[in-house]
């Protein structure tokens, strides 16, 4: 019954990866679905539930899907300044530590661990700690 169990996890894993790879949000939605299948069925289920939910979170994104029109809304009202960056404005871009301003995420939104900049006016959410660009909301 495990052997099958593991068979299935990598076949989901083999047919995910190209998904999860292009996806923007993946971090969360693969720490979010480990907890939740390790929660439910150990590591085999960590395994499974950081696979899909790396598709589900990338597809949705960090914000949710409801949530992103809102939090945008909420940055225009905010009237950050925008950062002119010189490098192409994407996913996994880093961006400098100088010169940039970062401002919290309210708690509504549920991403706390995240925060947010406008860059070549553009909403993006931000890992703190390397400056890594994991959503771009639009």
């Amino acid at each position: 019954m495990i052997r099958r169990f593991i068979g299935v996890a990598a076949i989901v894993a083999a047919v995910a990866l190209p998904a999860v790879a292009q996806a923007q949000g993946v971090p969360g939605g693969v720490e979010r679905g480990a907890r939740e299948g390790e929660r439910a069925a150990g590591p085999v289920g960590a395994i499974v539930g950081g696979t899909i939910g790396g598709v589900v979170g990338g597809v949705a994104g960090v914000l949710g899907v409801d949530q992103r029109p809102r939090f945008r809304s909420y940055v225009v009202e905010q009237r950050r300044p925008s950062y002119q960056y010189r490098e192409d404005v994407r996913v996994g871009a880093v961006l400098p530590e100088d010169g940039v301003t970062y401002y919290d995420v309210p708690p509504e939104y549920g991403v706390q661990q995240y925060r947010y900049t406008v860059v070549n006016g553009r909403t993006v959410l931000v890992e703190p700690r390397t400056h890594r660009i994991v959503e771009i909301v639009e």
